[in-house]
């Protein structure tokens, strides 16, 4: 059954994020806080790309591995361990980033935020018994995904 649902969120994420860049991010975007974020596949080495809710801080997006409450990190978080370089969309511009791991004071000052604006991760975290990690994505000069 898990492989199913598994199954049944990539196709949905793969057809948000069609509707989305055949939008230029005017379809499905809750709030105008969803940004396609593309990582390099760590064993892969293949693009691949998630629709992600995010907050901004400063210039910086922020985004949450929620994954739904699940008991595992999403795939583009471990994407991001392996390669902290990637790209962001929002909306139709497309650019670089470099991604921070958030700990300490300011996990909690940006797990308030990220609640704030989307009460359900609360819920998520209550789904499970791991830390959901939080992820500063700032804007660098030029570049790919996965670039060092």
């Amino acid at each position: 059954m898990a492989q199913v649902q598994k199954r049944f969120l990539q196709l949905v994420m793969a057809l948000h994020t069609l509707i989305y860049r055949l939008s230029d991010g005017r379809l499905l975007n809750v709030g105008d806080q969803i940004i396609l974020l593309s990582t390099l596949g760590r064993r892969s080495n293949q693009l691949r790309t998630a629709p992600l809710f995010s907050v901004r801080d400063g210039d910086a997006y922020v985004v949450i591995g929620s994954y739904g409450g699940g008991a595992v990190h999403p795939a583009w978080y471990h994407n991001l361990r392996a390669r902290p370089h990637a790209l962001v969309v929002d909306r139709a511009r497309q650019f670089p980033v470099s991604a921070t791991f958030v700990q300490g004071a300011e996990y909690d000052r940006l797990w308030t935020i990220l609640v704030a604006a989307n009460p359900t991760y609360a819920e998520y975290r209550s789904r499970t018994t791991r830390e959901l990690p939080i992820v500063r994505l700032e804007q660098r000069e030029s570049g790919r995904a996965g670039e060092r």
